[in-house]
């Protein structure tokens, strides 16, 4: 801002005023890996030291992909369910068991490297805008290595092990997830379904992978959730005239980015259930329109609600940069009123192209900047890729309800 010589700037807490922090000591860059110190990336590792972080991702995904879903394909076929009309559902016609495997499992192991690219980066940027005090570093990095011990933890992904196993597939498949007709996986019966062979391998071994690494994810997002928290609950440099109008924190809105496809595995995991009853109980997609909205809000909160707790500090740097600068534009405008419009200008100084009209402008433009400042660092553009994230698979099932032939003679149509 352009002031000019002689206006005295008050030193504004939280404001461009304050002491600059030098440090920007680099972070480890595991610090939130989520692929690094997992139990499973551990054990991968007893195979050869450093194996599990030298072998492609694509190796990895195809190679849980294909544990979960090819014996199903083979174990049904055995029994002669893959195909034909000997049970209600075969096999190649679930879509929802297809997209479970080989469209959600893969994103949910593919978000972690995705996840790993942009999270770290977004944690040196606390250090590398000067945000945490230099008396405060200490906690900021006691934060960090709690995540990290907890993100190491083998007991945590026991215990997740054991839900997986104790509710996940004895509780919420067997009893709510499960189609009450005769499918490749179970036939109805008087006391519960009774499970093929097909079925075995599928609720005992495909299944609990992919609910193992949903839960993990849950269990990660808690973790930066935490982290965030713990960070939150220091005195930040926050800058109320930053133009990213986060008082500096707008960089964390990118963190949705960072889990779009998390987002986007939940959608097909809602997709697929919404497909298997369209195509098998007669069900209608406007049915499941407060499903696909709770899916959404569910994505929504999961992501961003732990950026509200910097909310506390951003409305405090409001009220104090809208109080102070307040202050300084009401002295600025005074004396900008007594020399321009009351005679105090020297005879011989010039108003046309005098440095104090571009001052006041600049004056006016951080003062805005102030007052439109937001009470949490999320953009309405990370809003919006999280939730066409989480539609996107979603959007294929609106042509259950539009023949592929009419959809295309509008879409000719519009073009033509």
């Amino acid at each position: 801002m352009g002031t000019r010589s002689g206006a005295h700037r008050p030193d504004v807490k939280g404001s461009a005023s304050a002491p600059e922090v030098r440090r920007t000591a680099p972070r480890d860059p595991l610090a939130l890996s989520f692929v690094h110190g997992s139990l499973f990336f551990r054990l991968m590792n007893r195979w050869g030291p450093g194996w599990a972080a030298r072998a492609p991702i694509r190796s990895l995904v195809a190679a849980l992909a294909l544990l979960a879903w090819l014996p199903l394909l083979l174990l049904s076929a055995l029994q002669g369910e893959a195909l034909g009309s000997s049970v209600a559902v075969p096999f190649l016609l679930d879509v929802e068991a297809h997209i479970r495997f080989l469209v959600v499992l893969p994103l949910l192991m593919l978000a972690a490297v995705d996840a790993d690219r942009r999270l770290n980066p977004l944690l040196q940027q606390f250090t590398d805008r000067c945000l945490v005090p230099e008396a405060s570093m200490g906690r900021f990095d006691a934060a960090v290595a709690s995540a990290i011990r907890l993100r190491n933890s083998a007991l945590a992904e026991v215990l997740l092990i054991a839900i997986v196993y104790g509710v996940g597939v004895m509780v919420v498949w067997r009893h709510y997830l499960a189609l009450d007709v005769a499918t490749w996986y179970a036939a109805p019966a008087a006391q519960g379904s009774t499970l093929t062979m097909a079925g075995v391998w599928y609720g005992y071994v495909s299944l609990p992978i992919v609910q193992f690494l949903l839960l993990r994810w849950y269990l990660r997002l808690i973790l930066w959730a935490r982290l965030l928290w713990q960070v939150s609950r220091i005195e930040l440099n926050l800058v109320p005239t930053h133009p990213d109008r986060a008082g500096g924190l707008g960089f964390l809105a990118n963190s949705g980015y960072a889990f779009t496809l998390i987002a986007a595995a939940h959608g097909a995991l809602v997709a697929g259930q919404i497909a298997s009853r369209i195509f098998f109980a007669g069900a209608r997609l406007p049915q499941f329109a407060d499903q696909i909205g709770v899916a959404v809000v569910f994505v929504l909160c999961l992501v961003f609600a732990p950026l509200l707790f910097f909310s506390s500090q951003l409305a405090e740097s409001k009220r104090s940069g809208l109080r102070q600068y307040g202050a300084l534009a009401g002295r600025y405008v005074r004396e900008f009123d007594a020399k321009w419009l009351r005679g105090g200008a020297p005879p011989d100084e010039a108003l046309v192209g005098s440095a104090d009209i571009q001052s006041l402008a600049d004056l006016g433009n951080s003062y805005e900047v102030v007052r439109t400042m937001r009470f949490a660092p999320i953009s309405k553009q990370a809003l919006l890729a999280l939730v066409v994230a989480t539609l996107i698979p979603i959007a294929p099932l609106l042509l259950t309800m539009i023949p592929i032939e009419e959809l295309l003679l509008k879409l000719f149509s519009v073009v033509f």
